[in-house]
């Protein structure tokens, strides 16, 4: 929900408080940065010190950082408000994966309850633009942060008598340096990765890479030498939960990259407005909802390879509608109701393979690591979805630009200029006399739907790799996790 409602006020942000563009992508990315950089750490802490008490205090600290970005008063502000937002916010989901592990030892219990955590997300999805909306319409900016407010109010007064805490070994460490690694490895990762696909310098890009590559080797080294590692290597060994984390990262990967490019098609190819193009998505959102509640009933009849192959196989189903776009020319009618069925076949499959693939690996180790194994399933999610937007996105971008490469009529500055963005070629044939400007918005047009086009061919193949993978791995060698 936070950051469907920052997405929503940031021009009023810009307008506001004036950031510059290195500003602008801290106050936007800085708090995704520190979720991802810190879940690990926030895993290992709450297996430590108990998940109760992290997940509380996570909450109050969360609050407050929202009351300050509510009330920021230069980007600075807002960009530390942001930025300890994320820190928070990263004790949040491996501390209630981690209680859902103790407080439901059936797995199949576990299981509904997981399938209803990650339904949660979809609902605050689904709730975010409009919450965010009405916020925005009647109040300041800042207002978009207070929600958080009376969630924390309500979590602190029913929490301690309704949330059991579990019981860590007094004689267990929390190896600090063993966090700070793994915080430096993966804020520096997923940076690199996130400025790539913003078209961030070259250097820039392969310093902060080489740094956070290097420093992640030093990670998993200690976590072997080491006599109290953060995240204990034994239940990775199995091939069914290194299957069901790759298949977890991989569906993120894939949905990231769908979701940012169904966004841009609906709004730039046909013409809808942000309001129009956010309601044509709810029908996933909802089938998401579903999805998500109904599949762990499906493991009580089919093993969890099965749904996890269907689920997959779904996916793949709906990337591959995706991918039919191209063959309906530009901007036709039947482009929106292959995007509306794509993304609510990808949303079906995506519900199971979820919730299905975090429990394996939320239940594959010990109780008292289940922390950490928590932290392990979201990490991998945040950082296949900043891979997905910057590979799959950059293919795009690639695409777009070769067709867009043989425009006939224009000279080579015009040329390059409208291969920059779909948006910069909607301005350019705007300065263009009649029937040239409409051609080069014509050819803009068919230039971006093969873009699209390829995204979705290259994510069917993906999922349908991951589907025969996991078939294999899981089912016909009989790796699953029961």
């Amino acid at each position: 929900m936070d950051s469907h409602v920052l997405n929503l006020a940031t021009p009023a942000i810009v307008a506001d408080l004036h950031p510059s563009g290195a500003q602008l992508l801290w106050i936007v990315d800085g708090y995704v940065f520190l979720v991802a950089g810190a879940l690990l750490a926030m895993g290992a802490l709450g297996d430590r010190v108990g998940r109760r008490r992290i997940l509380l205090v996570g909450a109050t600290v969360f609050s407050a950082a929202a009351l300050a970005a509510a009330f920021a008063r230069s980007p600075g502000e807002l960009i530390a408000a942001r930025l300890l937002m994320g820190l928070a916010g990263a004790s949040l989901m491996p501390s209630t994966l981690a209680l859902i592990r103790t407080m439901f030892a059936d797995r199949r219990q576990r299981a509904v309850a997981i399938g209803v955590w990650t339904a949660s997300f979809s609902l605050g999805g689904l709730i975010g633009p409009v919450a965010g909306g009405a916020l925005l319409t009647h109040f300041w900016w800042g207002s978009v942060f207070l929600p958080a407010v009376p969630a924390t109010i309500l979590l602190l007064t029913l929490g301690p008598r309704l949330l059991p805490e579990f019981r860590p070994d007094p004689a267990a460490r929390f190896d600090t340096l063993g966090a700070a690694q793994s915080l430096i490895a993966l804020l520096a990762m997923v940076y690199a990765v996130k400025r790539a696909a913003e078209g961030g310098g070259t250097i820039e890009v392969g310093a902060a890479f080489l740094g956070g590559a290097v420093t992640a080797i030093a990670f998993v080294r200690r976590q072997r030498r080491t006599s109290q590692p953060m995240i204990n290597p034994a239940p990775f060994r199995a091939t069914g939960v290194r299957i069901a984390l790759a298949a977890n990262t991989l569906t993120f990967f894939t949905l990231y990259a769908t979701q940012v490019a169904v966004a841009q098609y609906l709004q730039w190819s046909l013409g809808l407005t942000a309001l129009q193009a956010g309601l044509w998505t709810l029908p996933s959102v909802l089938a998401y909802l579903a999805a998500s509640a109904l599949g762990p009933f499906a493991v009580r009849r089919f093993s969890s390879a099965t749904v996890i192959v269907a689920g997959l196989s779904v996916i793949a189903a709906g990337c591959g509608l995706f991918a039919l776009v191209a063959l309906s020319g530009p901007a036709s009618p039947t482009d929106l109701a292959l995007i509306v069925a794509g993304g609510s076949l990808f949303s079906i499959g995506l519900g199971p393979v979820y919730a299905v693939s975090t429990e394996m690996i939320v239940s594959s180790g010990r109780e008292q690591q289940a922390g950490s194994a928590a932290a392990v399933a979201e990490t991998g999610a945040e950082l296949g979805g900043a891979l997905g937007i910057a590979l799959l996105g950059s293919l795009g971008v690639a695409v777009y630009r070769h067709v867009m490469s043989d425009v006939a009529g224009l000279p080579p500055d015009a040329v390059a200029e409208a291969s920059r963005t779909a948006g910069d070629a909607t301005a350019l044939a705007a300065t263009l006399p009649g029937a040239q400007g409409v051609e080069l918005l014509l050819h803009a047009r068919t230039a971006f739907e093969t873009a699209f086009a390829t995204i979705g061919a290259t994510a069917t193949v993906i999922m349908a790799a991951m589907a025969a993978l996991t078939w294999f791995g899981m089912m016909v060698r009989g790796q699953e996790v029961r």
